[in-house]
């Protein structure tokens, strides 16, 4: 599939229950992270949408849906990114 250079990013709301975490993750976040990151979203707000692909699979954010669960939200900002292959997912 080819790239799509003029496509515009959207931003939705969905519920943080129907998000599914990549167990491929290489990132992994402390407890004490987690907390860094709610604080910060408590201070400035939900400034970073997470990315999501076609499926609800997290690509880039587990640890601001983890900060957004913490903090007892039940929803989260995303930008569905379905134009990548797995091969072509974010770096």
């Amino acid at each position: 599939m080819a790239p799509q250079r003029d496509q515009k990013l959207v931003v939705e709301t969905i519920s943080i229950g129907s998000l599914r975490f990549d167990p491929q993750n290489p990132r992994q976040h402390s407890a004490r992270q987690i907390g860094q990151i709610a604080r910060s979203i408590e201070s400035f707000g939900f400034n970073v949408p997470v990315l999501v692909d076609r499926d609800n699979k997290v690509l880039a954010g587990h640890g601001r849906v983890q900060a957004l669960q913490r903090l007892g939200r039940s929803e989260a900002p995303v930008i569905r990114l379905e134009h990548l292959t797995p091969a072509r997912g974010p770096t």
